[in-house]
């Protein structure tokens, strides 16, 4: 399918998540260095922490919202909200000694405001698409959010230091620009919407999700995802911290590859694959079975993840990230296509919230390994990671391909 046979709603949804996502990215990972430079480490580690438990709980709402209202309506106004928020952080910023607990404030505005709006988000895309088509369009969302990761990173590395202010104002201008793009060009299509089941709204919204949890399918997805997801996640934390204790420097020329530099260059690595090869791989599979695309892909990835969360030499990392990276692309348009189908149609926000336990939970696994380590050998470690990823697989698969048995 061509750009212009996407329906319009798909293409708001892409663009503007394209363009919040590439500023969001060169800011928001900098938020633990700006409170800690600011404050102190103590009150950063513990103020983002509760901002992650406040975004969890307030996506749960979300996802009850954006099934109860009009998703156009949820989106242009928490957008607004959101706008308004990153206004206050960039004024916050103007005074000779910034304003820090306004910005914290904001911050936290901000990070309530977007998660309510994200499961309607999610639920577009499920609005506007197939199930013949919903694999091609997840393709191009994943590949389009690695890309404005990639050009995020690369935007905040050059200005946060040196130019901070004008990147908040850049920030500001695209949040603006969000909610009147919504109002404009965002299609009211004939979305179903789920009826209040009881007079007390709070007994209403767990009503809610004790149907979405006794779906049991879809509890064995979302589990097998957590824990697959977290090989990746762990990356940025247990291997992250064992590249910069144990990695042996290498000198190329005058240039020399420590154990952090090593990191961002599994990273480059990942975003570069993922931009360059995510449609050849899409069309490549497309050929095959979907169960059989399923497994290669997660046993290719599983492969990678358990190699490099011991190894220790620059190629057997760069190859085995390279392994991993190719088995990410291979499962990941499928297993976002095959969970949206499983979804039902009146429940597809709060579906999508529920879901997002499986990103939350694979976070807290990741973290979890830094603790680990401490006790394990690296080799111990990739026979955990291993055994992780296979019951990740096994509740994965069972959940999307033998749903007839439950």
């Amino acid at each position: 399918m061509k750009w212009r046979n996407y329906p319009q709603n798909i293409k708001v949804r892409l663009i503007t998540s394209f363009f919040n996502r590439t500023v969001s990215s060169a800011v928001m990972p900098f938020m633990a260095l700006f409170f800690a430079q600011e404050l102190n480490k103590v009150f950063a580690g513990v103020f983002l922490l509760i901002t992650v438990l406040i975004s969890f709980f307030v996506n749960l709402v979300g996802g009850y919202i954006s099934d109860r209202f009009r998703r156009k309506k949820v989106l242009v106004l928490t957008s607004s909200l959101s706008a308004i928020s990153f206004l206050i952080m960039t004024i916050s910023l103007f005074p000779q000694s910034k304003l820090i607990f306004l910005f914290a404030l904001a911050y936290t505005t901000f990070i309530i405001t977007s998660s309510l709006g994200r499961p309607a988000m999610h639920a577009i895309i499920m609005d506007s698409t197939t199930p013949e088509n919903r694999k091609e369009v997840y393709a191009l969302d994943y590949w389009l959010v690695n890309l404005s990761m990639a050009l995020g990173a690369a935007l905040g590395g050059l200005l946060y230091v040196s130019h901070q202010m004008e990147l908040f104002i850049l920030l500001t201008l695209t949040s603006i620009c969000l909610p009147i793009a919504y109002q404009i060009w965002l299609k009211d299509e004939g979305q179903e919407r789920l009826k209040k089941g009881h007079a007390n709204v709070f007994l209403d919204l767990i009503q809610n999700y004790k149907i979405a949890f006794q779906d049991k399918p879809f509890v064995k997805v979302v589990l097998g995802s957590m824990f697959i997801f977290s090989a990746e996640f762990s990356l940025n934390s247990y291997i992250g911290v064992r590249l910069a204790d144990t990695f042996e420097g290498v000198s190329i020329g005058d240039f020399e590859i420590a154990g952090v530099r090593m990191l961002s260059i599994l990273n480059i690595e990942n975003m570069l694959l993922v931009v360059f090869l995510t449609f050849f791989i899409n069309r490549l599979t497309d050929r095959f079975a979907k169960k059989k695309v399923l497994i290669v892909g997660l046993l290719i990835y599983a492969t990678g993840y358990i190699t490099i969360t011991s190894a220790n030499t620059l190629m057997v990392l760069i190859l085995f990230n390279f392994i991993a990276t190719i088995g990410e692309l291979i499962y990941s348009p499928l297993w976002n296509a095959e969970q949206a189908n499983m979804i039902p149609e009146n429940k597809r926000g709060s579906y999508s919230a529920f879901a997002n336990i499986s990103f939350s939970g694979a976070d807290m696994i990741a973290r979890s390994m830094i603790i680990l380590g401490a006790f394990l050998v690296p080799t111990m470690m990739s026979v955990y990671i291993g055994m992780i990823l296979l019951f990740g697989i096994v509740l994965l698969y069972s959940g999307l391909f033998m749903r007839k048995a439950f």
